[in-house]
């Protein structure tokens, strides 16, 4: 449910939610309209956006700039970004391979970027105008079917049910892992054929990475806990319905006691997983963890609107990145995008 007592209006050509009465959530609100100003002059003239590192445009950066504008409320063809979103949105189904996977221009993680682009095709395909719905809907169904092949891939026992960088690879990780379940719970909310068998095998994965003592998650099986995998972790489980799993709870009470701080390692991937997580769990979880993490973000905003990474991983994808991932976590309460609901 989107906050009570909130209106979209065009104001300066950007939509803004109408005077949140709260001082903290204008900060928020007023964050998020210059970030968004900032987000659609970086669109290039394919319909892409860049990411530093691939040398050009991404269907990933591409995906998280368009979920970026969703997430605060605008819609593909109407108002002052709708044209940008439904180029964002072509641009994605024009770079899909014939084998379903969206890529083009990628790092050393194909599925990292189809992960991103079939999410965003989920979120999406109920928005798009009449023209793009067929396309939109084609290329998520076949994104869809790539991602459950890849699954199924035959692998060690401690790797089966995830998914790493390469469809046909017979490793897994949770990172890779976690986009490959938004994706799927996103296009199974909005009809797409995912066999509860697979969200299963999925599950038992995620669970294989919580180390030892069974607090948090880890990148992989044995492997320690970070505050970074342990959000993605939260998230993956609870969008395949574990919301009251035990590997949840000691995920959160992790969180609490571990908190993201900007110059982490991955902060801007961690921060889009963990705040979307938290908000889910809602209650003094949110209460508690929304401050810390909002403030870190609002505290690191540069004055054009962007965000750049305090880590070098993530300052080599570029702003475009970086903002699009402080946006998402920004929107979270606006509740605009489906995945987000609790």
């Amino acid at each position: 449910m989107i906050r009570s007592g909130w209106i979209v209006a065009i104001v300066s050509a950007v939509c803004v939610p109408a005077m949140a009465a709260d001082p903290a959530e204008r900060e928020v609100d007023d964050a998020i309209v210059r970030a968004l100003r900032y987000l659609s002059l970086q669109q290039q003239p394919s319909g892409g956006w860049n990411v530093d590192a691939f040398g050009g445009e991404a269907t990933s950066a591409t995906s998280l700039a368009v979920m970026s504008f969703l997430g605060a409320g605008h819609t593909p063809g109407e108002g002052p970004y709708g044209e940008s979103i439904n180029r964002g949105v072509q641009f994605v189904i024009d770079h899909q391979d014939a084998n379903g996977m969206l890529i083009h221009r990628h790092g050393h993680g194909p599925m990292y970027d189809h992960g991103i682009s079939t999410l965003m095709l989920a979120e999406a395909s109920g928005m798009v105008p009449e023209r793009q719905a067929a396309a939109t809907r084609k290329a998520l169904e076949q994104a869809i079917r790539l991602i459950l092949a890849s699954q199924m891939v035959a692998k060690p026992p401690d790797q089966r049910g995830g998914w790493r960088y390469t469809p046909n690879t017979t490793e897994s990780d949770l990172s890779v892992t976690g986009w490959q379940l938004m994706a799927l719970r996103a296009a199974k909310d909005i009809g797409c054929d995912v066999p509860a068998e697979n969200i299963d095998l999925a599950i038992d994965y995620v669970k294989r990475c919580t180390p030892r003592d069974g607090r948090g998650f880890g990148y992989q099986p044995r492997n320690g806990a970070t505050p970074v995998l342990t959000g993605t972790g939260l998230l993956a489980l609870q969008v395949c319905g574990e919301e009251e799993s035990i590997e949840v709870q000691r995920a959160a009470e992790f969180l609490q006691t571990r908190p993201l701080r900007f110059r982490d390692s991955w902060f801007n991937y961690g921060v889009y997983y963990t705040t979307i997580a938290m908000y889910k769990r809602g209650g003094d979880d949110w209460k508690r963890a929304r401050p810390q993490l909002f403030q870190e973000l609002l505290n690191h905003q540069l004055p054009d609107g962007s965000w750049q990474s305090g880590n070098q991983n993530e300052a080599n994808f570029g702003r475009t990145y970086c903002t699009a991932m402080s946006v998402l976590a920004l929107t979270v309460e606006y509740e605009y995008l489906p995945i987000y609901q609790r």
